[in-house]
C-alpha cells in the first residue's frame, strides 16, 4: 500500500467536500523492507526515551471501557489510550490497524497480552506524526485493533509499513490488515461516523465504526 495523498483535507474541508472524491487507504502488506523497517523502529525507540524523559508520553483514563462498534457487527471495548502532548494536527489521518495473535485464544493468555503490551509503547510511540493511540481488546473473532490520529497520512504509512513486519512475527499470517482515511480526526471517526459513510472503498467494513458507548 502506498499513501499518494500529496496534501489531506483538513477536516472541515472533508466534512464539505465531495466524499467520493476520499479514498480510505487500505492494505495488508508492508511496502518496505525488514531492515529498513528495523532501522525505523531503533529510531522511534529513542523518540521515545526522550518524550518519557520530557513527559509528552500520557496515558488518560477517559475513554478506557468504552466499546467500540464496526460495520462488520464487531465490537471491542478501550483498554488503554496513548496521547503525545502537542497542538492538533494540520491535515490529520484517522489509521485503523487490525490484526490476529497465533496461539493466544484462552481468555488468561489475552490478559497477559494486554498487560504485556505496555511495553510495545517503545515500538511506536516515538514515530514522528503520532497524536494517539486507542488499544482494543480483542473482537468476537479474535482480532486486535489499534485507532490512531495522525499528523498526515504519510506518516501514517511509514508507521504501518515497519509495523507490519512487527506484527508479522506474532499474527496470524494474513490477518493484518490496516486502512488510513486522509482529513478525518480518530475522535470524528468515532464520534460522527456517517461522515465516512460515502467514502470510495469504506464497504470495507471491517475499520468502519458506527458507535461508541459507555460500557
Amino acid at each position: 500500500m502506498t499513501c499518494d495523498t500529496s496534501e489531506a483535507l483538513s477536516a472541515a474541508e472533508f466534512i464539505g467536500t465531495d466524499r467520493s472524491a476520499v479514498q480510505p487507504l487500505t492494505g495488508s502488506r508492508s511496502s518496505t523492507t525488514p531492515w529498513d523497517a528495523a532501522k525505523a523502529v531503533g529510531h522511534c525507540a529513542l523518540a521515545t526515551a526522550t518524550l518519557l524523559a520530557r513527559r509528552r508520553l500520557h496515558q488518560p483514563r477517559r475513554n478506557v471501557g468504552r466499546v467500540v462498534r464496526f460495520a462488520d457487527g464487531t465490537s471491542a471495548a478501550v483498554y488503554r489510550e496513548t496521547v503525545i502532548g502537542g497542538g492538533p494536527p494540520r491535515h490529520p489521518a484517522f489509521l485503523a490497524v487490525c490484526f490476529r495473535l497465533r496461539l493466544v485464544r484462552h481468555p488468561w493468555a489475552h490478559a497477559l497480552f494486554r498487560a504485556e503490551s505496555l511495553l510495545n509503547t517503545v515500538l511506536f510511540a516515538g514515530f514522528p506524526g503520532l497524536e494517539s493511540k486507542l488499544w482494543l481488546r480483542h473482537d468476537q473473532g479474535g482480532s486486535y485493533r489499534g485507532l490512531y490520529e495522525w499528523e498526515t497520512p504519510e506518516l501514517a504509512q511509514a508507521y504501518v509499513d515497519a509495523l507490519w513486519w512487527i506484527l508479522a512475527l506474532v499474527s496470524v499470517p494474513g490477518s493484518i490488515r490496516f486502512a488510513i482515511v486522509p482529513g478525518v480526526r480518530r475522535d470524528e471517526a468515532l464520534n460522527r461516523p456517517q461522515i465516512l459513510d460515502g467514502l470510495t472503498g469504506a464497504q470495507d467494513a471491517w475499520w468502519r465504526p458506527v458507535s461508541w458507548s459507555g460500557e
